[in-house]
């Protein structure tokens, strides 16, 4: 650890910091408000996203085409997750703060010299990924299956896309650092309803027969396709240009550095070079993990492949990749909303309070960013389970998309939200490590987490009755090992972060969230619910009543056992708080 960030000796007697006692500086905010302000418009995005994903459904089903583009876009955003918010917003954020607080007068010259860099390095290569791509397509493209070679023709299409989502998280990462949260989380707000606009109005267009697979259809969803690539491009250059007002107003410009390779710039490529390899592990597990469900599904005609001259049946059914891809966005849903929100607001605030050798602050902001997510993080894994049903039948199950695809959804989802609490812990334990300017930990962590991931997920698959669901179990198993073992070796290097009061608060969060769960499970046996009913506004009540009931159940479970951090989220409670 560099000499500059706070130490605690594993000797020193902990000094447990009250939840309460972590409060901004006067007149600012603390992280949780800021936390609400990006939690808002965060919902505002899933929300559309979520009728995004509904209508893409409506439309494309889980065909080839809807495959292809799944698989497509993925890689573009695996950029984002590498580069914009990973690796380079991880060393970026923890040294600008110290120039803003330290040296203002050199802060702007090396945010601006670490975009360009980043520009000039995503540019280069992206140029040579559309090279490669090209290049596999015109000399291999006749031997392969429809929905592999469609997967590569839209990445062609949309690679470019890597500069300008990856230089919007990098700008978002400039204004965080001055408490600017808005506008970034507003962002994604623009992909949503252009991506809606396109369908909807494409579908339209095109006379696109829902339901349908014959190969005038086919052709018609292959276009709409490519007319969504070419506006994922335009909301990447809207994305951008909406930012750059407010970089402007808190000092930023813009333009070309006669020197790139400045000792602060240095300095963020050799801690980001650790935090690439751990976030590229994990990136890379997730494109493995859609390549996987990719080439292990049935394509129309061929239920078995060859291997050593043995005839292998397919362990997972045709749409593999788009059901995964939807269930993913499902449970992800609550961690963007509240714990990447929290994560975000918080990292700031760590990386100053390290930057000070504030250790009593970093502790009592890390163990408000614990509790918090996890009382989170808890409600939704409980909750998500409970309401399946009705919200993937609400959400997808009409058009193109029929019964037995969202069954196989539902198989995976309640996999998937077992571990929300374990992605959502990550989300601060890795941000903690960051800020203290260790990034080898949460690579090595990585590491571990990809094979477990694959140990588990690759026998399963072959399991008749997970198939597909398989993938879901091995995520969240190789996550909540990670979660755990960081956890417990951050108590271990800070001297001691209070654990057995924050594990106390959490057993306490598992009984309200397994009494809203029991709850929740036990309306559906009651006449008035209509579990088998297969109407819209039926479903539509189903969810709105379950999610309305978990919630009550939940919050009034936790004020009865007089959980501090929810009283810290409540806004009536908060401004009392605040105001003492």
């Amino acid at each position: 650890m560099s000499k500059d960030f706070i130490h605690v000796s594993p000797t020193q007697p902990p000094e447990v910091v009250p939840v309460l006692a972590y409060a901004a500086p006067a007149g600012g905010k603390s992280p949780l408000q800021h936390a609400k302000v990006i939690s808002s418009l965060t919902l505002l995005s899933r929300i559309l996203g979520m009728a995004r994903e509904s209508v893409s459904a409506d439309v494309f089903g889980t065909g080839a085409v809807s495959v292809a583009f799944s698989v497509a876009f993925s890689i573009p955003n695996l950029f984002r997750k590498l580069f914009g918010e990973g690796a380079l917003s991880a060393a970026f954020i923890p040294l600008y703060a110290g120039e803003v607080r330290q040296r203002p007068e050199n802060a702007n010259t090396f945010a601006a010299a670490s975009v360009n860099l980043l520009c000039l390095t995503l540019g280069v290569i992206t140029l040579l990924g559309e090279l490669v791509v090209v290049a596999v397509i015109l000399g291999f493209g006749h031997h392969m299956l429809y929905d592999r070679l469609l997967t590569l023709k839209f990445t062609v299409v949309m690679l470019p896309y890597v500069v300008l989502i990856c230089g919007t998280a990098f700008l978002s990462s400039i204004l965080q650092v001055h408490h600017r949260f808005g506008l970034p989380a507003f962002a994604p707000v623009l992909l949503n309803v252009i991506h809606i606009v396109v369908i909807v109005l494409g579908a339209r267009l095109l006379h696109i027969h829902r339901g349908l697979l014959d190969a005038q259809t086919l052709a018609q969803q292959r276009l709409l396709a490519y007319w969504l690539c070419g506006a994922v491009l335009v909301a990447g250059v809207m994305q951008v240009a909406i930012l750059l007002p407010e970089l402007r107003a808190v000092g930023f410009r813009l333009h070309w550095t006669k020197h790139l390779w400045t000792p602060q710039v240095k300095q963020m490529l050799r801690l980001s070079v650790p935090v690439a390899m751990s976030a590229g592990v994990l990136q890379i597990s997730v494109l493995m993990d859609k390549g996987i469900s990719l080439l292990l599904s049935r394509a129309p005609g061929h239920d078995t492949f060859g291997f050593l001259g043995l005839a292998i049946r397919y362990p997972m059914e045709s749409g593999a990749a788009a059901r995964l891809n939807w269930a993913q966005f499902l449970y992800q849903f609550p961690l963007g909303v509240f714990a990447i929100a929290l994560a975000t607001a918080i990292f700031p605030s760590l990386s100053a309070d390290a930057l000070e050798k504030d250790g009593a602050r970093f502790r009592g902001a890390l163990r408000l960013g614990i509790e918090a997510t996890m009382l989170e993080g808890l409600a939704a894994s409980i909750g998500l389970i409970a309401v399946r049903h009705p919200a993937i039948r609400l959400l997808f199950q009409h058009g193109a998309l029929k019964a037995a695809d969202a069954d196989l959804i539902a198989r995976s989802l309640v996999f998937y939200a077992s571990g929300i609490w374990a992605f959502s812990l990550l989300q601060i334990i890795n941000r903690a490590y960051y800020a203290l300017h260790d990034m080898r930990t949460p690579f090595i962590m990585a590491v571990v987490n990809i094979i477990v991931n694959l140990a588990v997920e690759l026998p399963l698959v072959w399991v008749r009755r997970l198939g597909e669901a398989g993938m879901a179990v091995g995520t969240c198993i190789s996550f909540a090992v990670q979660a755990l073992i960081m956890l417990y070796m951050l108590d271990k290097r800070l001297g001691g972060l209070g654990m057995k009061a924050i594990i106390l608060n959490i057993l306490k969060m598992t009984a309200a969230a397994a009494a809203m769960g029991i709850v929740c499970f036990g309306v559906q046996y009651f006449p008035f619910y209509h579990a088998d009913d297969q109407r819209k506004l039926v479903w539509a009540a189903q969810l709105c009543v379950l999610t309305a009931l978990g919630a009550g159940v939940y919050i009034g479970f936790c004020r009865a056992m007089r959980l501090v951090v929810l009283d810290e989220l409540l806004p009536r409670r908060l401004r009392r708080v605040v105001g003492k």
